[in-house]
């Protein structure tokens, strides 16, 4: 077992120990969360109420941010990043869990017009993100702030973006949720686009906290993009960032990237295919093609109980308490 393996009783105990201060938070924190899971038994609507209720006190808490000083560097860490990992202007870039923008304002500033489009499952946090347009300035860049309901992008277009980005999303998700984005993902990025998501990396026994922190192998992740054609690469140099999750990029494998762009070469100028008819499809067009780690089943998250300490940390967590963030909203938590 790994020391850091939060479904032990052994380890609930010595956090704990270790903070006595955050036993009565985590209660309260248990109670409105059980409240709200009897409430709304999917994840999307749970968590939904869940950004509700933290962004009514604080919306940069509510992306995890304690403070604003905390929430400037966050985002600037994350927008750095990813300028040097490739994000360049006149690209087109989807952010899935775009909360109240704390990179986002960065990326709209940074892109071209129209070039940004920010999704989110919390309407409540979406008109945080308005605001925080509004006092950058930045209302001319006309950004695209949608909300969702799923991670099915069926809305997007084919083959749209170069760039797409997920931080604190996947660490708030269960594994259906995560498996539905990446089933859908290679669909909406273009050939040699790329997908950087964070999550919490755990090296024991896979895990939630209150259905609201989940931890994950990286070697689960990676095999589940592969069952859907995409390869996963463990970022090294994220690492030694001051972050408590990790990063995985995934891009469409190099077969699927050749033969979209086969497919794409033999359309005609209004989209048709030019194929003849009874013409044979080319290697791998007449059905999915499997993908690493296709033969066998990745680990779903473990159920080993609540620890003692709301969200410890850990080996590759988000600090706890208060604010701390996660899934589809770009938030304390939210699918972001």
């Amino acid at each position: 077992m790994h020391p850091n393996d939060r479904s032990r009783l052994t380890f609930k105990i010595r956090y704990a120990a270790r903070h006595p201060q955050r036993i009565v938070p985590h209660a309260r924190r248990l109670a409105r969360d059980t409240v709200l899971r009897l409430k709304n038994r999917d994840h999307v609507s749970y968590y939904r109420a869940v950004m509700k209720s933290d962004t009514a006190r604080s919306d940069e808490a509510a992306v995890g941010s304690l403070t604003h000083d905390s929430w400037l560097k966050l985002g600037q860490m994350q927008f750095d990043y990813l300028v040097s990992h490739g994000l360049k202007p006149g690209m087109r870039m989807l952010e899935i869990g775009c909360g109240n923008l704390r990179a986002g304002r960065l990326f709209i500033d940074y892109l071209n017009v129209g070039d940004y489009y920010g999704l989110d499952i919390s309407p409540d946090i979406l008109l945080a993100a308005q605001r925080t347009l509004a006092e950058a300035g930045l209302q001319d860049k006309l950004p695209h702030l949608t909300l969702v309901q799923d991670l099915k992008l069926a809305f997007l277009p084919v083959e749209h973006f170069d760039v797409v980005h997920a931080h604190s999303v996947f660490s708030h998700s269960p594994i259906e949720v995560i498996e539905e984005c990446l089933a859908h993902i290679g669909r909406v990025m273009k050939p040699d686009g790329f997908f950087d998501f964070t999550f919490d990396r755990t090296e024991g026994a896979e895990h939630h906290v209150l259905r609201e922190d989940f931890y994950y192998r990286t070697e689960t992740l990676v095999a589940l993009a592969g069952r859907y054609g995409l390869a996963g690469r463990f970022m090294t140099d994220w690492e030694e960032l001051p972050h408590k999750q990790s990063k995985l990029r995934v891009t469409r494998q190099a077969e699927l990237r050749y033969i979209a762009f086969t497919d794409s070469n033999r359309k005609d100028r209004h989209g048709r295919d030019e194929r003849g008819p009874g013409e044979p499809a080319g290697p791998g067009e007449s059905g999915e093609p499997a993908g690493p780690g296709e033969s066998g089943e990745p680990a779903g998250p473990g159920e080993g109980g609540e620890p003692a300490g709301p969200g410890e940390s850990g080996k590759r967590g988000e600090s706890g308490g208060p604010g701390k963030s996660r899934g589809i909203g770009g938030r304390r938590g939210s699918v972001r």
